[in-house]
């Protein structure tokens, strides 16, 4: 029986009511953007910023996300700072030195919007000369050609600090190369560099690359440098056989790093970012073994700024925070 054109109306009206219907909870849960601030592709920091996004995707419900290379710490703090990125790994002293401010760092003004979310792990500082530069301790560095990495990046920052503690400066070096791990690498490969200083995870992909390819010299810190520069730098050891032809333990410094996030970003968003990298910690440690020193015990250990409320709430369903 072919419907009267009334009947037909009613049917039309009731299919648009009902296609309503179902496109009301699609447009509830529309898609929220998470944009992971990482560092270059040759440190830790982007395989973690990758296997976060993946995390935050596939258990964040209508959740995108997308991994940002960056120049690593002081751009990621500044980038929250103006909301371009949602999340972002940071070493401890540049965050510190974001909170307060530091004009020579790279923060003319105090970022104010920036909120911690947890501490990670420890980027080691580790100084590696080609054996052919005869580079065998700090002082040796005088004279010789040093890649401290990108322009104000968190290891150019610690490379400044350590050189200031050592009562050196880069005009002690007879050439100062601003470049990431990879680049630096790179010309030490080809004989036009002597010794590169990488703050990141060990067993960074950069010095393992340069080790299997070069005889190197790993350059050690003193623990003394470390109390003489106080918190966030600790006394750090670099194990024997991290890299190949490494056979000894070779004292140095570490740095804390952070996942900091920014006040713009709403509680139950950084709830979910914290609790997920938490309840997923295997497929961190799958991206890069840094992640292994992961632990909730630590999570708000030295943290240098207020905590995101979100990340306030998760940990006080741990029981972390009371």
């Amino acid at each position: 029986m072919t419907p009267t054109m009334p009947q037909r109306r009613k049917l039309v009206a009731a299919l648009a009511l009902a296609g309503g219907a179902l496109l009301a909870p699609m447009a509830a849960q529309a898609d929220q953007f998470i944009n992971v601030l990482t560092g270059g592709t040759s440190g830790v920091y982007y395989p973690l910023g990758v296997a976060l996004g993946k995390i935050y995707a596939d258990k964040i419900p209508g959740t995108r996300t997308q991994v940002q290379s960056t120049k690593a710490s002081v751009e990621n703090l500044n980038l929250l700072q103006k909301g371009k990125g949602e999340i972002a790994l940071a070493l401890g002293d540049s965050v510190k030195s974001a909170w307060e401010g530091d004009a020579e760092v790279g923060f003319p003004a105090k970022l104010d919007k920036l909120r911690g979310v947890a501490a990670v792990y420890p980027n080691v500082i580790q100084i590696v000369a080609s054996q052919g530069s005869g580079v065998k301790t700090f002082a040796d560095l005088k004279g010789k050609s040093l890649s401290v990495g990108a322009p104000k990046s968190g290891t150019e920052v610690n490379a400044r600090r350590i050189f200031e503690a050592m009562g050196m400066s880069y005009k002690d070096l007879g050439k100062t190369e601003y470049l990431p791990f990879g680049e630096s690498v790179e010309l030490m490969k080809n004989r036009q560099l002597d010794a590169t200083l990488q703050s990141a995870g060990l067993g960074v992909a950069s010095i393992r690359d340069l080790s299997s390819s070069l005889p190197i010299t790993m350059v050690a810190v003193a623990p003394d440098v470390a109390k003489k520069l106080g918190a966030p730098f600790v006394a750090a050891t670099i194990p024997a056989n991290t890299y190949t032809g490494q056979t000894a333990d070779v004292p140095t410094l570490a740095v804390v790093n952070f996942l900091v996030t920014h006040a713009g970003v709403s509680d139950e968003t950084v709830y979910q970012m914290t609790k997920q990298m938490f309840e997923n910690l295997p497929q961190m440690v799958a991206a890069h073994k840094a992640a292994s020193a992961i632990s909730l015990k630590t999570a708000i250990d030295g943290m240098p700024l207020p905590l995101h409320p979100g990340a306030a709430r998760y940990y006080k369903e741990q029981g972390i925070l009371k």
